[in-house]
Formats: C-alpha cells, sequence, structure tokens
C-alpha cells in the first residue's frame, strides 16, 4: 500500500453514489489515492529515495538532495 513517508497519508475508501430522480440508487465502492511523488531527499544524513505527498512538496516538510 503506497503510503506519504512523512504524514503517512494512504488511500482513503467510500462510496460513489448514483443519483437518479432525487433518490440514491446505487453505492459503489470507490478508492481515493494520496498524490504521492517519488522523491530524493535527505534522510538520516543521507540521500534516499522516498514516497511523499505533493502536499508534504509544498509545505516544505521535505529537505530534497
Amino acid at each position: 500500500m503506497a503510503k506519504c513517508a512523512i504524514c503517512e497519508k494512504s488511500i482513503g475508501t467510500g462510496n460513489k453514489l448514483s443519483v437518479t430522480r432525487s433518490h440514491i440508487s446505487k453505492r459503489t465502492a470507490r478508492v481515493w489515492k494520496a498524490n504521492l511523488r517519488t522523491v530524493k531527499a535527505i534522510v538520516n544524513g543521507q540521500p534516499k529515495r522516498i514516497k511523499v505527498c505533493a502536499k508534504c512538496l509544498r509545505d516544505g516538510k521535505v529537505k530534497r538532495a
């Protein structure tokens, strides 16, 4: 399972709803995946490839190598 190395964000699950004539007629399972990027970052003083979500990259929580 893919997971962010910084915030541990992973897959979210729920239902996709089919709306017909103002009634919810069908529910099917669906998955929301995290927007993960593989980056080379400094971890414990060593450069290492880790999977990080785009939000952590944008917020500057990752020190890139």
